[in-house]
C-alpha cells in the first residue's frame, strides 16, 4: 500500500514545480537554471527518505548533527546543502558530507574552511551568506563588505566559492522582498566584476516558501523550501 505520507509529499511538490515554472516563465529563465533544496530540518529521517522516490535530490539542513544523522541513514546520492550556521568545530565531520555551503558568514569562518579542505587536500564549494535585509538577528557579511572580498576569494586554494546567499526578511506581500534580492544579485555582479573571468560566482541561493517565485525573477538559481513541502 502506498504511504499517505508519499502521496501528501507528491502532490505538494507538483504545486512547488508549478510554481517554479510559472516564476521562470514570468522572468523568461529555462527551468534548468534553478535547483529545488529541500529543506528537510523540520521533518523525520523517514519522511525525508521519501524524498528520492519523487526524484528530488537536493536536500538542506539548517544544523549540522541533524546533517550528520540523516547522511548516515540515507543513500549517498543524496546531494546536502548546509543552509544555517556552521561553527568552525563541526567542519571536520561537515565537510566529507556537504555538496554545497550555502551559510559561509564571516572571514573566521571562511579561513576555518580553507585549513580543513587544505588539510584534506579535497575542494569544497560554498557561498558567502549576505545579510542584504539588514535584520540583526541574521548572521551574514554586511553588503558593503562584500567586494572587498575579492582578494581574499582569489587566494582560496580548496574553498571554491561559487556565489552568494541571502535570507529576507519575512513579508506578508512578496514583492515586498525584491529590493532584497535584486540588492544580492547586483552584489554579486559586482563581486565577480572584481573578481574576473578566473572563478564563476554562478550561483545565488535566494527565496524560500514565502518568497521564492520573486528570488527566481531576481536571479536564483537555488531555492531553499521547507514548509510548502513539509507541512504534513
Amino acid at each position: 500500500m502506498t504511504d499517505p505520507r508519499l502521496t501528501l509529499l507528491a502532490e505538494r511538490l507538483r504545486v512547488v514545480e508549478e510554481r517554479i515554472q510559472v516564476a521562470c516563465a514570468r522572468a523568461g529563465r529555462r527551468r534548468e537554471e534553478i535547483t529545488l533544496v529541500a529543506v528537510t530540518k523540520t521533518v523525520s529521517t523517514e519522511v525525508a527518505a521519501l524524498l528520492p522516490t519523487l526524484n528530488v535530490t537536493h536536500l538542506g539542513e539548517s544544523r549540522p548533527q541533524e546533517l550528520w544523522r540523516k547522511a548516515a541513514a540515507l543513500p549517498p546520492t543524496i546531494h546536502w546543502h548546509l543552509v544555517g550556521h556552521l561553527q568552525r568545530n563541526k567542519i571536520e565531520r561537515t565537510l566529507p558530507l556537504v555538496h554545497l555551503i550555502h551559510s559561509v558568514d564571516s572571514l573566521r569562518l571562511l579561513t576555518a574552511l580553507e585549513e580543513e579542505a587544505t588539510k584534506r587536500q579535497s575542494p569544497v564549494d560554498a557561498l558567502l551568506e549576505v545579510n542584504a535585509s539588514g535584520e540583526w538577528s541574521k548572521r551574514g557579511f554586511a553588503p558593503a563588505d562584500v567586494a572587498g572580498l575579492a582578494a581574499t576569494i582569489a587566494g582560496l586554494k580548496f574553498v571554491r566559492i561559487r556565489g552568494l546567499m541571502t535570507m529576507a526578511a519575512l513579508e506578508q506581500d512578496p514583492e515586498r522582498t525584491r529590493p532584497t534580492f535584486a540588492t544580492v544579485r547586483t552584489i554579486r555582479d559586482k563581486l565577480q566584476h572584481g573578481l574576473g573571468s578566473s572563478i564563476r560566482l554562478d550561483r545565488l541561493s535566494m527565496g524560500m516558501t514565502n518568497d521564492f517565485e520573486v528570488a527566481i525573477e531576481e536571479g536564483a538559481t537555488l531555492v531553499r523550501i521547507g514548509t510548502a513541502l513539509f507541512d504534513l
